[in-house]
């Protein structure tokens, strides 16, 4: 053995995969990076796009005014810049 882990093995450690040039990591689709103006109820945020502005659900990111998210499909998948 090299002393590398094996798949399935104990004291394998997982890493969250990452976005990366404004891909959706799921799809390959692209994503469009926009900034958090508010959040609201329900795990939503208002978003400013760049060119207009969209509600969003931010229920798998951790993010606050200020923020950058990645966004695809009305879904925050990233946080790519924190204020």
């Amino acid at each position: 053995m090299d002393g590398e882990n094996q798949a399935g093995g104990a004291g394998t450690a997982h890493s969250a995969p990452s976005c990366h040039d404004d891909v959706c990591i799921t799809c390959s689709d692209s994503g469009l990076p926009s900034r958090v103006v508010e959040l609201r109820e329900q795990g939503l945020a208002l978003v400013d796009t760049g060119s207009s502005r969209e509600v969003i659900s931010v229920a798998l990111v951790d993010a606050g005014p200020g923020d950058t998210v990645l966004v695809h499909a009305a879904e925050a998948i990233a946080v790519v810049a924190r204020i």
